[in-house]
């Protein structure tokens, strides 16, 4: 779970705008949540995300969103899936993409090869 002093950091790494203030908020109530034991709704969940996909999406590439995606894990992946279409697993180190893109694969194959 992050702590103040991190969501400090990922706040002062950016302009403070309102819409970059809102993403550190939701950020760290997401990594809260994943954190928890306690469940929340599906849909507040979805609600939640959503939000905070679309306001990841609203912020300029730079220093402030890349220590907001490393500062909350959660968020990070969020913004990962949001962008896979066309950069797949950009976050994650390049033998973890590597594999999960095999792993993928040989998935797909084994479920083809059980229809056959």
């Amino acid at each position: 779970m992050a702590d103040l002093h991190h969501t400090q950091a990922a706040a002062n790494a950016a302009p403070l705008t309102g819409a970059f203030r809102t993403a550190v908020t939701l950020a760290e109530l997401l990594q809260r949540v994943e954190a928890s034991s306690t469940t929340v709704s599906p849909g507040q969940y979805r609600a939640l995300v959503q939000h905070l996909g679309r306001l990841l999406d609203r912020l300029p590439p730079g220093d402030g969103l890349q220590q907001l995606l490393a500062t909350f894990p959660a968020a990070a992946e969020v913004y990962e899936n949001l962008h896979y279409g066309h950069a797949g697993l950009c976050r994650a180190p390049l033998d973890q993409s590597l594999n999960s893109e095999l792993a993928a694969r040989q998935l797909i194959e084994r479920a083809q090869a059980t229809r056959a």
